[in-house]
């Protein structure tokens, strides 16, 4: 599944927001998740345990994984229930 999308429209917070998702900050990427479009399968928790913690508050805590590994994992939730919104890095040792 294409997580990078919904209903096949870049993702912004605005729409995200607008479809129940609800925001986890990150530095690098902001994941977003809508607990009425998931199906439990885990694998998320299975994929990190670091960021994703059910008995935690807040229970996705995206600066516990890089960018990458996030998204691997986020590409993996079958449901859609996850998605992501990469930010824009700027290197300040220029």
């Amino acid at each position: 599944m294409d997580n990078s999308k919904l209903f096949d429209l870049e993702l912004s917070p605005e729409l995200l927001d607008a479809h129940g998702y609800k925001k986890y900050a990150g530095k690098e990427i902001d994941i977003y998740y809508n607990k009425e479009v998931c199906q439990h399968a885990a694998f998320c928790v299975r994929g990190s345990s670091d960021v994703y913690e059910v008995g935690r508050r807040p229970w996705i805590m995206a600066d516990n994984e890089n960018r990458e590994r996030n998204i691997e994992i986020i590409q993996t939730c079958p449901s859609g229930a996850l998605k992501f919104i990469e930010k824009e890095t700027t290197n300040e040792n220029h």
